[in-house]
């Protein structure tokens, strides 16, 4: 199986079609700010564009995102926020919106309420050891969470709940310029950066073993 993650869209699609084997991969995953401080109709022109390469999407909110964009996911049945839905055996989960920042986004959380979020996905597993953690927010003090002055800015409730729980991924993105990877014991953390800089992540997943990487158009 091949996933297709990339995130931090903000309304510009243009390369999409451009990311090899997208059209034969089998699920894309969208990591939040679809938009840009955009609503539902925002995120339906997005998504609309997105399914004319491949239709089938799973996807977070961002910050970015006004709340209604969440709530059109889920009546979409494309949401992953707060929630694991099972492909193949393995088992994706998600986290969207981002924990306070200075700027008052849309939707942002407590790190109480992140966690909250994620015990509560996390709660719906059944027996697997093959999780993926889509989260817009990355997890504090890693590579994927730092901003250009150096300071860290990513959850500890994320941070935490990996480190507790240990997925395969943790797919993520928010921080644009903290594009790159890192590990939290066996979880390997990725944040491709900004679509339209041409990051993305391919994963394979095949027999219980699972690949990733960060890729550039």
């Amino acid at each position: 199986m091949r996933i297709i993650a990339f995130g931090d869209i903000h309304m510009d699609t243009d390369k999409v079609a451009d990311i090899p084997a997208i059209k034969s991969a089998e699920h894309i995953i969208v990591t939040g700010d679809i938009t840009n401080y955009g609503s539902s109709l925002d995120a339906k022109t997005v998504l609309k564009r997105l399914r004319t390469v491949n239709s089938s999407i799973l996807a977070v909110a961002g910050n970015l995102d006004q709340p209604d964009v969440a709530d059109y996911l889920e009546d979409i049945e494309m949401s992953l926020h707060g929630r694991v839905r099972m492909i193949e055996g393995l088992g994706i989960m998600g986290l969207g919106g981002s924990n306070y920042t200075p700027f008052n986004t849309p939707y942002e959380f407590s790190e109480q309420e992140l966690g909250g979020l994620l015990a509560s996905g996390f709660n719906q597993l059944k027996e697997t050891e093959n999780l993926i953690l889509v989260s817009h927010t990355p997890p504090m003090e890693t590579n994927t969470d730092r901003l250009l002055n150096g300071r860290h800015v990513g959850s500890y409730a994320v941070r935490r709940f990996i480190e507790e729980k240990q997925p395969l991924l943790c797919l993520t993105g928010h921080i644009h310029e903290s594009r790159g990877q890192d590990y939290i014991g066996r979880t390997q953390v990725l944040n491709p950066g900004m679509l339209k800089e041409g990051g993305y992540i391919e994963v394979l997943y095949e027999n219980s073993e699972i690949s990733a990487a960060i890729h550039l158009i």
